[in-house]
């Protein structure tokens, strides 16, 4: 797969103007000591906005750009986040049986675009990440996906605990993977709309998501290694859906 080439912004009047207009940014590098009223401005911006951000010697800026960059440069998302609620009406109204997946916390790149990859091939309609403590779409993710985040829709919600419940009222049902349950993932129903919940392998789905769930499912573990990879655990649940409905 040819690399990623990583869009830029340069300056901090353009990072500011893409701040304001939603634009989705990766991260915002800045010269290391950089000062002023219009850098203040745009770091104001940059913290209500919670826009990631790192302090970087002038040769890195430098290096991505030799023209006057005003020691700012925002590392542009390569790939649009899409919106949840456009997709599950539009997914119904074509006659489909939603199958998302929902990611609660996984923060690593690499887990994210294995998961993309299985999940593009299994047919899953979107994938859903929080805002906040999420790995992102990055030139990484996308390599590793094997340019499947090209073909599978990324959602970004707030609160995946508000999103649960706007997708069951929608008639999507919640199937959670956490290892507290009772029933084996093979004994899920994934063959109605479904929402499948992956969580982080440190602590797993939060309790209040997990709650929401209208069914708890564990892929069994007999080795004495206690967890799989999310990525391989992500791979085996969207393929009992596939295999249930074929």
């Amino acid at each position: 797969m040819a690399k990623q080439r990583q869009e830029m912004l340069f300056g901090i009047r353009a990072t500011m103007e893409a701040i304001k207009s939603e634009k989705e940014i990766e991260k915002i590098l800045i010269k290391t000591g950089l000062a002023g009223p219009l850098f203040q401005e745009l770091f104001d911006l940059i913290r209500e906005k919670g826009v990631e951000y790192q302090f970087v010697p002038v040769e890195k800026l430098n290096s991505l750009d030799q023209h006057n960059n005003q020691g700012v440069v925002a590392l542009i998302v390569p790939i649009p986040y899409q919106e949840i609620e456009e997709i599950v009406p539009e997914l119904f109204a074509q006659g489909k049986t939603p199958l998302l997946l929902l990611l609660d916390e996984i923060t690593d790149v690499r887990n994210f675009g294995a998961i993309a990859r299985s999940a593009e091939c299994a047919g899953v309609h979107a994938i859903v990440i929080p805002f906040k403590n999420s790995a992102k779409i990055t030139p990484d993710s996308i390599k590793t996906s094997a340019g499947a985040l090209y073909n599978i829709p990324v959602c970004r919600v707030q609160n995946l605990k508000t999103l649960a419940r706007y997708l069951k009222k929608e008639g999507i049902r919640i199937i959670a993977a956490t290892e507290k349950a009772e029933k084996v993932y093979t004994e899920g129903d994934f063959t109605l709309a479904t929402a499948i919940v992956m969580g982080s392998e440190d602590v797993g789905i939060e309790d209040a998501l997990l709650r929401l769930a209208d069914e708890q499912v564990k892929i069994p573990i007999v080795g004495s290694i206690q967890s799989l990879n999310v990525s391989v655990a992500a791979s085996l649940m969207v393929y009992e859906a596939v295999r249930q409905r074929s």
